[in-house]
Formats: C-alpha cells, structure tokens, sequence
C-alpha cells in the first residue's frame, strides 16, 4: 500500500489534491500554484529535483515534469543527445529531453485518464517515484557523459538498475 493512500477515504478527489498530500506527508517544500497545478521539490541523493504536476480537463491527463539543472559544456551537446536516447530506451513510464535555452533536464510522464477515470493514490506515488528513481539513476551517466570524456556507451555502464532484495 502507497504511504498516500493512508489518508484517503474516496475515490473521487482531484489528483492535485493528492499531490498536495503526499507532499505534506514527505514534508516536501510545496507550493499549490493553482487549482490544477502544484510545483515541489524533492531531494535525491545527487540533487534536488523540482517537480510539477498540473492536471488538464482538456485533455484528462495529469502530466509530471521533473527538472534539474545541466549545461554541458561546449562540444558536448551531441554526446548529451546519444546518451538521452540511450537512457530513454531503457525508461517505459516516461522519457528525458534536454531544454537547451533553460539548461535543464526534464523528465516528462503523463497519466491519461480518459472517459472520466480518476487516478489512484498508488498511481500518483508512483509517477513521482519514477521521476524521482529515473533521474537518480541516470544523472551520474549524464555527469560522465558531459564533463568525465566518457562516450555514452560507457557512461550508461554506471547507470545501475534497480535492485531488487536485500544485502
């Protein structure tokens, strides 16, 4: 059972009213942008990750991005974009792009809920635990890729799958 689901009771709550929760539950610096919108960050072992979730009824889907600050240095771009494929070959819940003016690294995911649908508790944790474990897992790679000399086959070596048991 996900931490957040603890202080729900009803099925029929806004998705950024989740958000919100599992913030003030991991006692994450937060702030509720709008009605359909929360920004916050998050603390990693390698940086601390700011994340926004917005929701659209437009388009019923509740999109995350999670960002964090890069700016290779010159020469190094192209090495950055063969390693970003790489990376977003092995990632299923979502993908990176590199916002070059911003120099930021983003992590995008989107949650469709078409037809009325509303998004779980368990899904919402999720969706900011893959952010959060995506970017943690492949920041090094992209340290060694854009400042180590390392070409990104050998870069993504360092990028460790999750474990799964206990030592």
């Amino acid at each position: 059972m996900a931490l957040i689901e603890d202080y729900f009771s009803s099925d029929d709550i806004h998705p950024i009213d989740m958000v919100e929760t599992l913030a003030e539950a991991h006692q994450w610096d937060f702030d509720r942008v709008t009605d359909d919108q929360i920004a916050m960050m998050v603390e990693g072992q390698w940086r601390t990750y700011s994340l926004t979730l917005a929701w659209s009824d437009h388009d019923e889907t509740l999109r995350l991005i999670s960002t964090f600050e890069i700016d290779p240095p010159a020469g190094r771009e192209p090495v950055l974009y063969d390693l970003l494929n790489r990376i977003n070959d092995q990632c299923w819940t979502g993908a990176f792009t590199w916002w070059r003016e911003q120099k930021l690294m983003v992590w995008r995911h989107g949650l469709v809920l078409a037809g009325g649908q509303m998004a779980s508790a368990a899904q919402v944790d999720r969706m900011i635990a893959n952010a959060v474990s995506a970017s943690e897992r492949f920041y090094p790679a992209m340290q060694m890729a854009c400042w180590g000399d390392q070409t990104p086959e050998d870069a993504m070596k360092v990028a460790i799958a999750e474990a799964y048991g206990r030592a």
